[in-house]
């Protein structure tokens, strides 16, 4: 599990790419002060197994199904991506639970400069909008921001200095891909309630949900 921190921007050093899967080396400094085999790593906020790692490097595999769902496919020798280790069980949760299973893409329509910030207005199909909510949480490429605005076809995000600088939405631009994952509160609850069980009827409902504000 992650909480949507970025610890630091790697670089793509190399890809092997095959038919339906790819290894990622990915250059890197700070993560890898305490790396492991077999560790959980999110690259653009996609979970992946570290499989080898040098002193400044480690190395990452990427299977059929990530490269179909994500924007991996279009990364290329350079590009920098976000990275973020697993949260540790004594580390704080700074932003939210972030599982580094992405629901799959958007794309930056535009951005615009509000003062000292920048808001992002990003793209995505219906079925990634209709768990989007204002002022609830989005991964985006793995960070854990918070939704300004939500449209039809679109939502917003106001992205302060700090974040910028140290993520790589400081080298997105309009018709990038990013990768989104969805707040998970909000799927379990939705299949919770629209999931028939042969167990005993739950007194929990939509409309109780609805009756004390979780509307």
């Amino acid at each position: 599990m992650f909480t949507g921190i970025i610890e630091e921007i790697g670089i793509i050093q190399t890809i092997q790419r095959a038919a339906n899967s790819a290894i990622l080396t990915i250059n890197a400094d700070y993560i890898l002060s305490d790396i492991h085999i077999g560790d959980s790593i999110a690259v653009n906020g996609v979970c992946l197994t570290v499989t080898s790692f040098s002193d400044h490097s480690f190395c990452a595999d990427v299977m059929h199904e990530t490269l179909n769902r994500s924007s991996l496919k279009t990364l290329r020798a350079k590009s920098p991506v976000n990275l973020e280790r697993a949260m540790p069980a004594n580390g704080r949760f700074g932003g939210h639970i972030v599982a580094g299973h992405i629901d799959g893409t958007g794309t930056i329509h535009s951005t615009k400069q509000d003062a000292n910030a920048v808001w992002y207005t990003i793209k995505t199909t219906p079925s990634i909008l209709r768990y989007i909510i204002e002022k609830g949480s989005i991964a985006i490429d793995g960070i854990s921001l918070t939704v300004a605005a939500v449209q039809k076809d679109s939502f917003q995000v106001s992205i302060i200095p700090h974040t910028l600088k140290q993520t790589v939405l400081q080298y997105k631009h309009a018709g990038d891909v990013v990768n989104l994952e969805n707040d998970c509160i909000g799927k379990y609850v939705e299949r919770l309630l629209t999931t028939k069980t042969t167990q005993t009827e739950s007194a929990i409902t939509a409309d109780f949900l609805g009756k004390y504000g979780f509307s």
